[in-house]
């Protein structure tokens, strides 16, 4: 081999590019579902005008089931983010993983008592959440047994559907998110 063979990488297999063009595709669905949706909330008669601001109140107020909750989902955002954009396999990844574990952990199961999207019903948001439960042991396991094809196929669907997905659509108008944010 030359040394400009050795020094140019090779491109990312066709396989890892679909597979990240597919987290995307999900995801450009899911922005668009969620920007249909708002539109068509703030489109109704008698909503007032769209401004930001920032008033925590209506957490602070809130069950300390939500705190937990909107901390776990906060936690996991962050830790997850850092994740999937740091090394992989060092000993960091292990301790920030079982840590985005818990708060993964957290967020599902506090999930599973709060109700108010569909009445006193569970919504669509809680299917994701049972998926995390169910998911999340399935990536620990991979991990531990060195299959990490698995165990990034695991944990990344679930950041982009139980953290992006899931989360975006915790910020529809009328929800507590959305007031925090843009409530007046």
């Amino acid at each position: 081999m030359t040394d400009l063979a050795l020094a140019t990488p090779s491109p990312r297999p066709l396989r890892t590019r679909l597979k990240a063009r597919k987290h995307t595709v999900i995801f450009a669905i899911a922005l668009t579902v969620y920007a249909a949706l708002s539109y068509t909330i703030l489109a109704s008669p008698g909503h007032p005008p769209l401004q930001f601001r920032l008033d925590i109140s209506p957490l602070l107020r809130s069950p300390w089931v939500l705190k937990a909750h909107v901390t776990g989902a906060l936690a996991s955002f962050a830790i997850g983010s850092f994740l999937l954009l740091g090394v992989k396999g060092r000993r960091m990844h292990r301790i920030l993983g079982y840590g985005w574990v818990a708060t993964m952990s957290v967020t599902a199961i506090s999930s599973f008592f709060l109700v108010g999207l569909n009445g006193n019903n569970f919504s669509f948001i809680h299917a994701i959440s049972a998926w995390a439960v169910i998911v999340l042991p399935m990536g620990v396991a991979a991990a531990r047994r060195h299959d990490i094809k698995a165990h990034r196929k695991h944990m990344t669907g679930m950041f982009v559907g139980g953290m992006a997905i899931a989360g975006l659509f915790s910020f529809l108008p009328g929800r507590m998110m959305w007031s925090i944010f843009f409530g007046v």
